[in-house]
C-alpha cells in the first residue's frame, strides 16, 4: 500500500464547521429552485459586489498594475486553548458529562486520563488476564532505558510511539502485556550535572569530598530530579507498568552487572591491558567509540574548546624538516596536523617503494625539537602520494602509529597527560602547558631553528567528544576491555540461524557487517558514579617489569580467595586495592533487557529521525526538535533562548540562529501528543531514515480536529435516547450504509495486517483514509439530508455509531488520548458490560467484520465519486458558490443507469447540486445547460440559466485564462532543470492545457447564453 504523507492532509471537509455550538441539522434539498425564481435582493447585490472586486483585481494583474504573487508560507495562527478545569483528583476518572468543546484542544483532551489509567491498573498484565477477550498469550517488552539526567528527544519519542502502539494493540486484542520501564544512570552526564550543582551552590569540587559523600549527593539529586524523564514518558502516553520500574543502579541491576563481569572474565572474554583509548581531557575519562563524533573539516577551521581561552585552528598541515644525521644539507620534510605531538615522535616512515627516499633507507634523522636520533623506517601503510610521502610516527597518540610502532618494535612516548597538558618527557619548556598552547610554542621554536617549512589548508576529520565538545586524545591507558569478536560472531550466527529475528529483516546486512568489523570494547571509565569495577589489585612488591596481579570477584572476600590461590599466600595477609574506575554505562544498560525479561526473541529496529532536509539533528545545526515543544508549542523567542543557553561558539550561534528562524519563523504551533505519535508512526519502520517536519505534525493535528468534529456531529445525530444495536446484528439499509461499513471492515483488516507485520505506516494510512476520505468527506456529507427525513430512518444512526465506536477503537493504539476522550461519550451497547476504558476494550478483528466487506460495491462507487468530481469542477468553472443547479446524467455504458439511480440523492448532496436526474441514452442535450464528459459514452449536464450572469463571468474567465496561459508559456519556455522528472513536467503541461480547454469551453457556452433567449421549459427530473 503506498505511503500517504501526513503533509498531504486536505483542507477542512464540507459540513463540519468550526463553529461555537454543535452543528445544527439543516435541510439540504435535492430539488432546485423553480426556474426564474427570484433570489433575495441583498444576497444578489452582495454576490455581484464580490464578483466586481474580484474582476477588478484580476484586470489589474493583467494590466501589470499589481505585484506578482510571491510564494510565501502563511503564518500559523495559534489555536484557542481549551483547558479541562473540572476539579479531578489524580487517579480519578475524568468528567465527560459535559458537552465537547467546539474545537479540538490537545491540553483539554490529554488532561486527567493517564493517572486514571495507571490507578486502575490497565497497564498491568494481571489486570489484562481478567479481560473477556483474554487470549492467554503473552507479549513482553522493555523500553531502551533513557538517561536519568536527560529529556526525551525526538528519537525517544519515535521509540515510545512505536512501542506503545504495539503494546496497546496487543493489550486490546487480549494478550497479557508487560512493558517494563527503566532509566539509565548516565554515568558521565549525571556526574557532570551534580559536580556543576555542587560548585554553583556550595563552591565545592568533587575531589574535596570523599567518594561515599559524593555518591550520597548524586543519589539525593536522582531522587529529587531524576523523575523528569519518567514524567515525559507519561506525557507521551507510554502505557508502562510503573510498579516494575527499573534503574540501572538498583540493587538487582547491580548484582546482574557484577555477575556478568565475573562470568565474562572467567570465560576469557574480559581482560586488562595497556593500549590506546579515546580520552576526553575535559572529562578526564575514557569514552567509547560511539561517543566520538568524527567531524569533517573542509580546511582551516577555528573551534572553541573547553579550557582554551582563545579559538584553536584545525584543518592545517604543518610541514616540518627532520635533518638527516651526518648530512648537514639533507633533510626529510614531514607533514602533520598535530605539531603538539612532535615530542612523542620515535621515527619517520616512508613507503619502501618510494624512490625519493630509497637512498635514506636505514639512515638516522635528528629530532627537530629534542635533537635525539630517530630511525627512518619503511612501511607499506604509508601513502606516498599524500603530502611529502614521509610521516612522523607517534605510537602513544595515534592508533595507526601504534600499529606501525608495534610492527617495528618502537617504544611509545606519552607526552600528553590526562588533563591535556604536556608531560615531563617534553622538557621543562613545555611541561604543564595546555597541548594547544604548546602547539603554538613548538611552531615558534621550529621557525627560530629554521626547520618550519610552512602550512597549508588540509581537509581532515577531527574526533570530537560528543559529551564535552573537546578534541579527543588517544592515550595509552591500562584499562579493562571486552573481547567482542567471538560474541559478535555468535550474535551474527543467531540471526542467520533464525534464533533471533530482526524486524525489519533488511537490517540483517548491517547487523552482519557491524559484528564482522567489531573491535574490543574499553569498559573502564574514570568516574565515581556508576558500577565500580569488581576487580582488585594485589598490592605487593615485585621486580620492575613484572605485570600487576589483578583478581576479579563478586565481593572482596571472593577476590581474596582467588588472590590467595594465585600467590600461594594466606588471604588474610594480602592487601587488595579495588579498581577505582566504574564500568561504561552501556555495560549495565546492555544488560537491562536480559536482566528484566531474559533472552529476546525479536529485535525491532527503527530508523533515525532526521530533519525535513534529511540532515541529522544536531545542536550545531540548530535543527534539533524537542518533542515537548511540538506537543505544547513554543514561541520563536524561546527557541532562540534555548540556543543561546547552549555552548555554541558565537559565530556558530549566529548561523544556527538564522537557520532556526528560517525553519520556524513563527515558532512551533501546539500540536499535541496524539498528533506527534501518529505522525512518527506514519513513516513506518520498513523505510530508511525518517525525515520529520513540524508541518507534518501540524497537519496531523488538523486530522485530530476532523475526528473531533466528526464525533460532535455523530453524537448530536444520535441524540440522548439512542440505543445501539449489537454490531453483529447491524445490517446496512442503503447502498451508502453498505459502502461505509465495507470500508470500515477494510480499515480493520489493514490495521490488523499492519500490526502483525510491525509496519505501522499501513495502520496510519488505513485510519487516515477511513476517517478523512471515507467517513468525513463522503458518508457524513451524504447522510445529512437523510437524517433530516421524516420519519427518520433507523439505519444511518446505527451505522454512525458503529463507525464511531469501531473507528475509535482502531485508532486507540496510536492516538490514546483522543480516542479515550471521544469513546467515553458514546452510549454503551446493551446486553454486555462495557469496558471501563478504550485501552482495554476489544480491538476490532478483521474476521468479525468481514461480513460487511463488499469490494464490488466499493469499485462501483468509485464511478459515483468520478461524477461528483466532475460536478464540483463544473461548479468551480462557472463560479457557482451558493446556487444548487439541477443536473442530468446520460450514459450508454452498461450498468451506469442502475448505479446512478441508486445514488441520485448522494450525488446531489456530494456534488453540491439540486435535483439529479437521468437522461435516456440518445436523448437530445438540454439547451443552455453546461456539459462535461464522464467518458466516451457518458455525459454530465448542469443547468446554468438564471444561475450565472455571463456579463460578469466572462471577464473573470478571461482573467483566469490569462494567468493560466502565462504559466503555460513560462513552463514551455523554461529549460528543464537538472534532475527534473520529464513525466512530472509533462503532467504540469497537460494539466494546464486541460484547464485552458475547460475555460475556453465555458466561455463559449456563456457567450451562447448571452445570445439565446431563455428556454420556454426545462427537462423533467
Amino acid at each position: 500500500m503506498p505511503h500517504l504523507p501526513l503533509a498531504s492532509f486536505r483542507p477542512p471537509f464540507w459540513g463540519l464547521r468550526h463553529s461555537r455550538g454543535l452543528p445544527r441539522f439543516h435541510s439540504v434539498s435535492t430539488q432546485s429552485e423553480p426556474h426564474g425564481s427570484p433570489i433575495s435582493q441583498r444576497n444578489r447585490e452582495a454576490k455581484q459586489k464580490r464578483l466586481r472586486e474580484k474582476q477588478a483585481t484580476l484586470e489589474a494583474e493583467i494590466a501589470g498594475e499589481s505585484k506578482s504573487p510571491a510564494e510565501s508560507i502563511k503564518a500559523w495562527r495559534p489555536k484557542e486553548v481549551v483547558l479541562y478545569e473540572i476539579p479531578t483528583k489524580p487517579g480519578e476518572k475524568k468528567d465527560v458529562s459535559g458537552p465537547l468543546p467546539p474545537a479540538y484542544s490537545p491540553r483539554y483532551v490529554e488532561a486527567a486520563w493517564y493517572p486514571w489509567w495507571v490507578r486502575e491498573g490497565f497497564f498491568k498484565p494481571e489486570y489484562q488476564a481478567r479481560l473477556p477477550q483474554a487470549t492467554g498469550e503473552t507479549f513482553s517488552m522493555c523500553i531502551p532505558p533513557p538517561n536519568v539526567t536527560g529529556s526525551l528527544h525526538i528519537g525517544h519519542a519515535l521509540t515510545v510511539a512505536i512501542q506503545d502502539a504495539l503494546v496497546r494493540w496487543h493489550r486490546m486484542r487480549g494478550d497479557q502485556v508487560l512493558w517494563v520501564p527503566g532509566s539509565d544512570h548516565a554515568g558521565i552526564a549525571t556526574q557532570a550535572v551534580v559536580e556543576k550543582q555542587l560548585w554553583k551552590e556550595r563552591g565545592v569540587r568533587r575531589h574535596e569530598l570523599s567518594r561515599e559523600a559524593f555518591l550520597r549527593e548524586v543519589w539525593q539529586w536522582k531522587e529529587a530530579k531524576g523523575g523528569e524523564i519518567c514524567e515525559q514518558l507519561r506525557a507521551l502516553g507510554a502505557s508502562l507498568d510503573w510498579d516494575r520500574e527499573c534503574f540501572t543502579m538498583d540493587v538487582g541491576s547491580s548484582v546482574a552487572v557484577t555477575e556478568a563481569f565475573v562470568r565474562l572474565y572467567k570465560a576469557g572474554l574480559l581482560y586488562r591491558n595497556r593500549q590506546l583509548v579515546n580520552w576526553s581531557c575535559a572529562l578526564r575519562s575514557a569514552i567509547s567509540d560511539i561517543e566520538v563524533e568524527n567531524r569533517a573539516l573542509p580546511g582551516h577551521t577555528q573551534l572553541r574548546l573547553p579550557g582554551c581561552p582563545t579559538p584553536v585552528s584545525f584543518g592545517l598541515l604543518f610541514s616540518v624538516a627532520f635533518p638527516v644525521d651526518g648530512e648537514p644539507d639533507a633533510e626529510v620534510v614531514v607533514g602533520t596536523t598535530r605539531p603538539e605531538t612532535l615530542p612523542g615522535d620515535v621515527a619517520v616512515a616512508v613507503h619502501p617503494d618510494d624512490s625519493r627516499y630509497t637512498h635514506l633507507h636505514g639512515r638516522q634523522l635528528r629530532h627537530p625539537l629534542m635533537g635525539q636520533a630517530l630511525p627512518l623506517i619503511t612501511d607499506y601503510a604509508v601513502q606516498p602520494h599524500v603530502g611529502t610521502g614521509a610521516v612522523k610516527v607517534t605510537p602513544a597518540h595515534s592508533p595507526a602509529d601504534a600499529e606501525m610502532g608495534a610492527r617495528h618494535g618502537l617504544s611509545p612516548l606519552n607526552v600528553i597527560a590526562e588533563d591535556g597538558t604536556m608531560t615531563s618527557l617534553c622538557g621543562d619548556w613545555l611541561q604543564g602547558l595546555h597541548r594547544f598552547v604548546a602547539r603554538e610554542k613548538i611552531v615558534s621554536v621550529l621557525s627560530e631553528r629554521g626547520l618550519f617549512r610552512g602550512l597549508q589548508n588540509h581537509p581532515m576529520v577531527l574526533p570530537i567528544c560528543s559529551r564535552s565538545g573537546d578534541v579527543i586524545e588517544y592515550l595509552l591507558k591500562s584499562q579493562w576491555f571486552v573481547r567482542c569478536q567471538e560474541m559478535g560472531a555468535r550474535a551474527a550466527k543467531a540471526v542467520e540461524s533464525g534464533a533471533l529475528e530482526l524486524s525489519p529483516s533488511f537490517h540483517q546486512k548491517n547487523w552482519q557487517h557491524w559484528f564482522s568489523h567489531i573491535g574490543d570494547w574499553c569498559v573502564s571509565r574514570q568516574l565515581w558514579w556508576g558500577h565500580q569495577i569488581p576487580a582488585y589489585l594485589v598490592v605487593e612488591d615485585h621486580a620492575q617489569g613484572e605485570e600487576d596481579c589483578w583478581v576479579v570477584g563478586r565481593s572482596e572476600a571472593e577476590a581474596r580467595e582467588v588472590a590467595a590461590e594465585l600467590t600461594g599466600r594466606p588471604g588474610a595477609e594480602l592487601t587488595l586495592q579495588r579498581d577505582p574506575d566504574v564500568l561504561d554505562t552501556w555495560f549495565s544498560s546492555a544488560l537491562f533487557p536480559f536482566s528484566a525479561l531474559g533472552w529476546p526473541q525479536e529485535v525491532l529496529l527503527h530508523p533515525m529521525v532526521r530533519d525535513r532536509q534529511g540532515r541529522k539533528m544536531s545542536k550545531s545545526l540548530g535543527n534539533v526538535l524537542d518533542p515537548r515543544d511540538i506537543i505544547s508549542g513554543v514561541e520563536m523567542q524561546v527557541l532562540q533562548e534555548k540556543l543561546r543557553s547552549g555552548n555554541l561558539d558565537p559565530a556558530e550561534l549566529a548561523i544556527v540562529a538564522a537557520a532556526q528562524k528560517k525553519d520556524f519563523p513563527h515558532g512551533i504551533p501546539e500540536c499535541g501528543t496524539d498528533a506527534l505519535r501518529f505522525t512518527l508512526c506514519s513513516h513506518g519502520v520498513q523505510a530508511g531514515d525518517l525525515r520529520l517536519s513540524v508541518s507534518e505534525v501540524q497537519s496531523c493535528r488538523h486530522f485530530c480536529n476532523k475526528i473531533w468534529n466528526a464525533l460532535r456531529f455523530i453524537l448530536n445525530a444520535l441524540g440522548e435516547k439512542f440505543v445501539p444495536q449489537p454490531a453483529e446484528e447491524l445490517s446496512p439499509s442503503s447502498p451508502m450504509d453498505a459502502w461505509i461499513l465495507s470500508h470500515l471492515a477494510l480499515a480493520a483488516r489493514e490495521c490488523e495486517r499492519g500490526f502483525l507485520t510491525r509496519e505501522l505506516s499501513l495502520v496510519t494510512h488505513a485510519l487516515h483514509h477511513f476517517w478523512l476520505h471515507n467517513l468525513c468527506d463522503v458518508y457524513l456529507e451524504a447522510v445529512k439530508p437523510v437524517l433530516w427525513h421524516l420519519p427518520r430512518p433507523l439505519g444511518p444512526p446505527q451505522v454512525l455509531f458503529s463507525c464511531a465506536d469501531l473507528g475509535l477503537r482502531l485508532l486507540a493504539p496510536l492516538m490514546p488520548f483522543l480516542a479515550e476522550e471521544l469513546w467515553q461519550r458514546l452510549p454503551p451497547r446493551p446486553g454486555c458490560p462495557p469496558a471501563p476504558s478504550i485501552s482495554v476494550a476489544p480491538y476490532p478483528s478483521a474476521c468479525s467484520l468481514e461480513h460487511w466487506r463488499q469490494p464490488e460495491l466499493e469499485r462501483r462507487f468509485s464511478r459515483v465519486q468520478e461524477v461528483v468530481q466532475v460536478l464540483r469542477s463544473l461548479r468551480a468553472t462557472y463560479q457557482l458558490t451558493k446556487a444548487r443547479p439541477r443536473v442530468l446524467l446520460q450514459s450508454s455504458e452498461p450498468g451506469d443507469q442502475g448505479l446512478f439511480e441508486a445514488f441520485l440523492e448522494p450525488l446531489g448532496t456530494l456534488g453540491y447540486c439540486g435535483a439529479v436526474g437521468l437522461l435516456p441514452p440518445g436523448a437530445a442535450a438540454p439547451s443552455g445547460w453546461a456539459q462535461a464528459p464522464l467518458s466516451d459514452m457518458a455525459q454530465v449536464y448542469m443547468e446554468l440559466q438564471g444561475l450565472v450572469d455571463p456579463q460578469i463571468q466572462l471577464p473573470l474567465l478571461a482573467a483566469r485564462r490569462y494567468k493560466l496561459q502565462k504559466q503555460l508559456d513560462g513552463l514551455t519556455a523554461r529549460t528543464p532543470s537538472e534532475g527534473e522528472a520529464g513525466t512530472q513536467r509533462q503532467q504540469k503541461l497537460s494539466s494546464l492545457q486541460l484547464e485552458l480547454s475547460k475555460l475556453d469551453k465555458a466561455a463559449s457556452h456563456l457567450r451562447q447564453l448571452m445570445d439565446e433567449p431563455p428556454a420556454p421549459g426545462s427537462p423533467e427530473l
